[in-house]
Parts: C-alpha cells; sequence; structure tokens
C-alpha cells in the first residue's frame, strides 16, 4: 500500500481559499464536494437504489455532506473510521420580511443564528450569501461577496457609560444592518436585488436562507506569519481537514472504510434533518452496508467496530485570560490538535477513545495536547456525544485550539490546520 501525501503549510494555504469560498454552509458543501470529485468521489442520490461498487461516493443535503470510501473487496461487516464535523458557524442571518429601516437609513432585518461574539459584528463590512429556492423547486448558491452591510457601533459621544460599564447590545434593536439610504422601504427590495444580480426574471425566487459574512480574506498574522486570522474556522478548519484527508486514502487496501460527515446546525443544536442528531449519518452507514449485500447482523458488527473522530475547534490558553482555563491544561497554538475530554460527557473521549487518537498521532508523528474546561466555568458540547448516544458508535472529541471562537474572525495557529489533517489520515487508513 503507497504511501499518503504528507500535509505541510500549503495545507493550510488551501485552507484560505476554502474558507473564503465557503461563506455559508451550503458553499461549504458545495466546495467540498468539488474537491472530492476532483479525487474520483462521485455524488448519489439519495432517492436512487444504491449499488455495492467499491470507490468514493458521497451524498449532498442542504448544508451537510456524507462521504466514504470503499475498498475493492470490502465485506458487508467491514467497520467505518469516521471524521465527523459541522459547516455552521454563528452569524446574523437574514428574516422572511427582510426590508426594514427608519430615519432615513435601509437596513435588512436579520436574526441571531448561534452563539457570535455580537461586538465582532460591529463596524465590520458584511457581504451576504447563501441559498435561493426558485420557484421551480430548484437551488441556487448566492454569494454578495462585497461590502454590503454594516451594523455600525453608537460612538462613544452618545454612551459615555461604555467605558466603564461595557458593551451592552440589544440583539433586537442593535444588530439590524444598513445596506443603503432612503426613506421608502419597499418590500420585496432585498431579494429583488438579489434577482437582478443573480440574472433572475422578477418573483423568481420564493424561499431563500441568507447570511451575513466578513469579506476581509483570511491573511497570515504575526513577526514570522505563524499564525492564521480568518472567519469561519469553527468549524471549516476541520472540514477542510477532513476532506484533505478522506481524498489522502481513498485507495486499495484500507482495513476500514473511511467516512466524512459534516453536519450542519451544530450551533443550535443538530437537531434537523442535516444535524448531527438527526438521521443522516446513520441512513448512509445502513444503506452502505445494505448495498454490499449485508443484513442486520452485518450492519451490527459494522457499527461496533466503527470509530468517530469528531472534529471542532477548541480552546487555546489566552495569554489576558489564563485564569479562566484549567491550571494544568493550557492547549497552545501549533502545539498539534487537541483531546477534548470532559467526564460529564459533553465531550464522548474516554480512555480507550483517547488510545485510538494517540496511537493515530504517533503514527503520523504529530504531537497532541489535552483540554478540559476549569471546573468553576460550564463546558461546551459538540457532535461527538451526540454521535455516540445516537448510533452507538464509539466516538472521540478532538480539534484544533483557537482564539476568539465565535467571533466574526477567529485565530489560529498556521501549522495546527495540517497537523491536524496528517492525523486525520493516520486514523482513517487505521
Amino acid at each position: 500500500m503507497s504511501e499518503p501525501p504528507r500535509f505541510d503549510r500549503g495545507h493550510t494555504d488551501d485552507l484560505m481559499s476554502f474558507l473564503t469560498a465557503s461563506p455559508s454552509p451550503y458553499h461549504a458543501v458545495a466546495s467540498a464536494a468539488e474537491r472530492l470529485e476532483k479525487a474520483g468521489f462521485r455524488q448519489v442520490a439519495e432517492t436512487d437504489a444504491w449499488d455495492g461498487t467499491s470507490g468514493g461516493k458521497y451524498v449532498l443535503r442542504g448544508g451537510a455532506i456524507v462521504a466514504w470510501y470503499v475498498p475493492e473487496g470490502a465485506a458487508p461487516h467491514t467497520p467505518f473510521r469516521i471524521v465527523g464535523a459541522h459547516t455552521d458557524s454563528p452569524n446574523l442571518r437574514v428574516k422572511p420580511l427582510p426590508d426594514t429601516g427608519a430615519h432615513g437609513w435601509r437596513q435588512v432585518a436579520v436574526e441571531i443564528y448561534g452563539g457570535p461574539l455580537l461586538n465582532s459584528w460591529l463596524d465590520r463590512d458584511l457581504g451576504l450569501a447563501g441559498r435561493l429556492t426558485l420557484r421551480d423547486g430548484s437551488t441556487r448558491l448566492v454569494n454578495i461577496d462585497r461590502p454590503l452591510l454594516r451594523v455600525p457601533q453608537l460612538a462613544i459621544h452618545l454612551d459615555r457609560s461604555v467605558s466603564a460599564e461595557g458593551l451592552k447590545l440589544d440583539k433586537q434593536r442593535h444588530l439590524q444592518p444598513i445596506w443603503g439610504l432612503g426613506s421608502d422601504v419597499r418590500d420585496g427590495d432585498l431579494i429583488a436585488f438579489l434577482e437582478e444580480n443573480e440574472g433572475l426574471s422578477p418573483g423568481e425566487v420564493t424561499g431563500w436562507d441568507l447570511m451575513t459574512h466578513s469579506v476581509e480574506p483570511p491573511a497570515y498574522l504575526g513577526r514570522d506569519q505563524e499564525l492564521l486570522a480568518g472567519p469561519r474556522m469553527d468549524n471549516l478548519l476541520s472540514v477542510h481537514a477532513g476532506v484533505a484527508a478522506l481524498a489522502a486514502v481513498a485507495r486499495a487496501g484500507l482495513p476500514y472504510i473511511p467516512v466524512l460527515a459534516a453536519f450542519d446546525h451544530e450551533e443550535n443544536g443538530s437537531q434537523s434533518d442535516t444535524g448531527a442528531d438527526g438521521p443522516l449519518l446513520g441512513s448512509v452507514l445502513e444503506r452502505s452496508v445494505f448495498a454490499r449485500g449485508g443484513s442486520y447482523e452485518d450492519r451490527a458488527r459494522a457499527f461496533a467496530g466503527t470509530v468517530c473522530l469528531s472534529s471542532d475547534t477548541g480552546h487555546a490558553v489566552h495569554p489576558n485570560y489564563a485564569e479562566r482555563h484549567d491550571p494544568t491544561h493550557h492547549p497552545r497554538v501549533n502545539g498539534g490538535p487537541i483531546l477534548k475530554v470532559n467526564v460529564n460527557n459533553r465531550y464522548a473521549t474516554d480512555g480507550s477513545g483517547r488510545a485510538v487518537f494517540a496511537a493515530a498521532c504517533e503514527r503520523a508523528d504529530v504531537p497532541f495536547q489535552s483540554f478540559v474546561s476549569n471546573n468553576s466555568m460550564p463546558c461546551g458540547t459538540t457532535i461527538g456525544p451526540i454521535t455516540a448516544a445516537r448510533h452507538g458508535i464509539r466516538t472521540v472529541d478532538i480539534g484544533v485550539a483557537i482564539l476568539s471562537m465565535h467571533s466574526a474572525r477567529e485565530l489560529c495557529g498556521a501549522d495546527d490546520p495540517y497537523l491536524l489533517a496528517n492525523s486525520l489520515v493516520a486514523f482513517l487508513e487505521g
């Protein structure tokens, strides 16, 4: 079996391109599918009958993608090795009646998605992206990747208390972006603008899933450019690494069936038909078993031997707030991926899972770090516990340590994305 490629700083360069091309979950899965197509994968429709042929395949559903590679001669009970991630990020999303405004300003009505750092969306040039649904039921991706919107902050002269008491934002009143001037606010203006921009006929758009994004491109940062600043690293960094790793291991002779499962809606609970708490992953895995002539017994055997790495970003130690971290666990950027542990099952990692990830990092010659939350702080969670509980699959929570999580612009080490990808390759190839 030939050795897969080892990733280097070129992987981080490619991550920057992936982030720019993926301002919404719908764009992210389209970008992932394009990369997989180049690696020989082919799309299969959920409405078609599946065959048991070998090779790379993927399913798209909304903002989610599940891709897998079946090696030649794989038995129906062959276990899976899964990399799990999510495609969505906290942001501002357009309401059903988007046209609003006051006092000569034209604005767009938005709703808060997930748990963004609200102040990070102030005074930032924003574009608009997402999915349009047309009258005939088809969909079209749209990306206005130029300064179109802005949420202006109130000048300090009009709120002197902000220096002493801190910034206080009302989610309803203070975060509606402006996009022009005019006292005559007309219903349908925003969608009409998008129809014209996309070359569509008036009234052709009957549904939309639209969201804002920062138009500032990703960039290397620091004296030696050892850092990377950019949007949506939580969690497109893991999606990108998973795509690269799956494409790298797609070849004959694998003892497992490698899988990438990138879900939508992690930031608001994962309970949707495209979220980790929905049936998508289980359906794909089961159909893969049955398409190869397997029985329910083969399905049970395959799931029993399956392991999932739930890869999501985690918290690097913050130099200005070190007391917020556990005193003996201080993950550092460029220190390699982190193993995320919580004994109350906010993360799914246990000792046996740790051994699986440690072995993969050892094979890949990649260092890894451990993360636990400060006992006095509530712990976040991931798709890991959901995947473990829903499918009965041994699951391990990992990721890359970053700063400014849930900001419109986050920060990681420039080496960590490719260190993660190399560890995922070693895990998927078994």
